[in-house]
């Protein structure tokens, strides 16, 4: 089992567009062998401020080789393209529990 912390820090005003992009994707993903569990997470104010063009995925997959067909399927390719414009910057972590 692999996870996957993927962070999106969108451009001002981008948030809505991108949430709705996910929810279109989310039927497609969850479909997709191998995939546990796909979450989008809004940062929580826990005192400090929470900056709300930053996005998570939380992601678990079975395998790397069910996160890489993810990766490179039609679905997440279109996404990926539209997500383009509504990012500033994005960082990727696939982990394993030790």
């Amino acid at each position: 089992m692999i996870y996957v912390i993927a962070r999106s820090i969108l451009k001002p005003g981008k948030r809505e567009a991108f949430i709705r992009l996910y929810r279109d994707n989310l039927p497609n993903v969850i479909a997709e062998a191998g995939c546990i569990s796909y979450k989008l997470c809004g940062e929580a104010d826990i005192g400090k401020g929470a900056d709300e063009n930053t996005l998570t995925f939380v992601e678990c997959w079975e395998s790397p080789e069910h996160l890489k067909a993810h990766l490179a399927s039609p679905h997440m390719q279109k996404f990926m393209a539209a997500a383009r414009d509504l990012r500033d910057s994005s960082c990727l972590s696939v982990v394993t529990p030790v």
